[in-house]
């Protein structure tokens, strides 16, 4: 992935904080507050050509959501009619305001085209979140990383949702077969993109949720790439919850998946500074 360009960036900046409004009414979204989230991350192994697809896991996705009622849910592993699948479950689930999707192909070495499901669909990554203000405008930004595992046919790509003066909220699904290419993929992302658009445009409150393929205390450690002040949950795993340090953490709970894929759900509760004068 390239640089975003400053039109990118001034639009990714304009919102760094998909999050905080996601859970606001509409009149403490402009003021200063705080404001509760849950944040479901999962992998759903859903491609139907690893070994561990069941064909099982996008309905017991759509049971922990219904269950758990998040406000953002990030999703590694998907085909792309996933997406508004689960978009019309989280919906449900919040009918006031609107749910915003959004859907990121990884690329395919090989064909130079997006890496596909068996039954061809695109294949990627995938990001819901509830908005309590149902006008409010956002937008998405992607891009498929510059440091790639050369033996691995796919190419890591990372996501991102936004809405000006509200939030922003990414997802990725990071390297498996190769760490360092992993931790290198997790330090661009955190330590380049946000910063630039930081740097440009001003702060706001961000959150991570994604299968970084990295783990608490592995070779190497994922908290390597966590910067200071940022706080971190994971599934026990190589599933990660990662916020800035406006953000606190007030719970995080593994949710049994059923068999139905090879990763537990990850669920996070959060509680939101937003504070407009920042």
């Amino acid at each position: 992935m390239a640089d975003l360009s400053y039109d990118v960036l001034r639009r990714l900046v304009a919102a760094i904080c998909l999050i905080a409004a996601a859970a606001l009414p509409a009149e403490s979204a402009a003021g200063s507050g705080s404001a509760s989230l849950g944040v479901l991350q999962m992998n759903l192994c859903n491609s139907g050509r690893a070994g561990c697809y069941t064909g099982r896991a996008v309905p017991r996705a759509a049971e922990l959501i219904r269950a758990e009622a998040p406000r953002l849910v990030t999703l590694n592993e998907i085909c792309q009619d996933d997406v508004p699948t689960l978009e019309r479950v989280l919906a449900g689930v919040h009918p006031e305001g609107r749910v915003v999707a959004a859907f990121q192909a990884a690329g395919d070495r090989p064909s130079g085209d997006v890496t596909r499901c068996h039954d061809g669909q695109p294949y990627g990554i995938g990001l819901l979140a509830h908005l309590a203000v149902p006008q409010v405008k956002h937008t998405v930004l992607s891009g498929t990383y510059p440091v790639q595992d050369v033996k691995d046919p796919e190419l890591r790509a990372w996501l991102c949702v936004h809405a000006p003066g509200v939030a922003h909220a990414c997802t990725t699904h990071l390297a498996a077969f190769d760490r360092a290419v992993a931790l290198a993929q997790c330090r661009h992302l955190i330590d380049r993109v946000v910063p630039q658009i930081r740097r440009r445009a001003g702060y706001l409150p961000t959150v991570l949720g994604g299968d970084l393929n990295l783990r608490d205390g592995g070779s190497p450690d994922v908290r390597t790439c966590v910067p200071p002040g940022h706080r971190r949950v994971d599934d026990g795993g190589v599933q990660q919850i990662v916020v800035t340090s406006d953000i606190t953490v007030d719970g995080r709970r593994p949710l049994g998946m059923n068999g139905t894929t090879d990763h537990p759900g990850l669920l996070a509760a959060l509680t939101v500074d937003h504070d407009p004068d920042r």
